[in-house]
């Protein structure tokens, strides 16, 4: 039988104490469907391009976000292209999940990894098939292998054992669950490519089958993409250490805290942005202006381009519409020229 071998160390304790707090944060504050809404968006594409990223693709992250709208970027790898929009697919279909009181079958594994290498590179990975041949994982700086997976006559029964752990085990935390989750499946390494992203998906399907979506704000690929050292260092260290899975958890808690902290903050700003509308109200402010003065309340600098994309509206308008913030005090016009961006004025109160 697979018998994850970690300890819940402090760190992990308190890191999973404080995910809970804002868990619980998150199922009793209100929030308009509308910002819900974006924020999911802003989650999805922050996931699928940093996922994608981790794995190779040359993408930026403003090339990411109109790819996902549905916009033709040119001088673009198609295959990076598609294995973004493989990415999101699979998100979607890893969100019918949610809450969803399902067992975790290698089917579902399969289909999985189906969806997110299908038609992609000549789909040399073999959608939802386990390998047939041995392969490596290589530095793709130095070329160097870093490791070698188990042989492929063992893949099946390893990944059976692995699942049956998944759907059996009650008494270890969800969180931690998707953890041990996420190595054990790149240890494996079951797919001839895509394992990476496979194992995050699977995580984040653990997650929101076991009520810790956090109304699917989160993006667990952010954090590793930005820290990519440490996070390879954390899975290999779990190689170093006899197979102990502590280092790695350590690492997979903070990660989330992290996140989960950030979406708390977020989310305290926009509940006191629509307090300052409430207190704006004398100003008689238009829809597009309160839409300026509540991205500002989040985001504290907007320009001119910036305030088309958010209000759907030409230059001119966005001109005069931020113009007008000035005239009435709540703006506060910095630099020059192409250079210029808006922040909130002092005079507008900070609830």
């Amino acid at each position: 039988m697979f018998r994850p071998k970690f300890a819940i160390t402090p760190k992990v304790n308190k890191a999973l104490v404080e995910i809970e707090r804002v868990r619980g944060f998150l199922d009793a504050v209100k929030l308009k469907d509308d910002w819900i809404a974006d924020m999911q968006k802003r989650a999805l594409i922050l996931e699928s391009h940093h996922s994608t990223h981790i794995e190779g693709t040359a993408l930026s992250l403003e090339q990411a976000k109109s790819i996902l709208e549905g916009k033709k970027v040119k001088g673009v790898n198609r295959d990076d292209e598609k294995e973004l929009l493989n990415y999101k697919k699979a998100m979607d279909f890893i969100s019918k999940y949610l809450g969803k009181d399902t067992p975790i079958t290698e089917g579902l594994i399969r289909e999985l990894h189906k969806i997110t290498v299908k038609g992609v590179r000549g789909s040399q990975a073999d959608p939802g098939n386990y390998r047939k041949i041995q392969n490596y994982v290589i530095n793709s700086r130095t070329r160097e292998v870093i490791y070698t997976p188990p042989p492929p006559l063992e893949v099946p029964h390893l990944m059976k054992e692995f699942v049956d752990w998944i759907n059996k085990t009650e008494e270890v935390s969800h969180i931690l669950v998707a953890g041990v989750t996420q190595f054990q499946f790149v240890h494996i390494h079951p797919f001839i490519d895509g394992n990476g992203r496979t194992a995050r998906l699977l995580s984040t399907l653990i997650l929101y089958k076991t009520g810790y979506d956090f109304k699917r704000l989160f993006t667990i690929s952010e954090h590793y993409d930005k820290d990519r050292p440490n996070y390879y260092q954390a899975i290999q260290s779990v190689r170093k250490n006899n197979m102990d899975m502590t280092a790695w958890l350590e690492y997979f808690v903070e990660g989330l805290r992290s996140q989960m902290s950030e979406i708390q903050e977020k989310g305290k700003k926009i509940i006191g942005s629509e307090k300052i509308i409430k207190a704006l109200q004398s100003y008689e402010l238009n829809f597009r202006q309160e839409k300026i003065i509540r991205y500002l309340v989040i985001n504290e600098r907007i320009n001119n381009e910036q305030c088309q994309k958010l209000c759907g509206s030409i230059r001119r308008t966005a001109t005069r519409d931020l113009s007008s913030l000035v005239q009435k005090g709540l703006l506060v016009m910095k630099g020059e020229l192409k250079g210029a961006y808006y922040i909130l004025s002092p005079t507008v109160p900070r609830i």
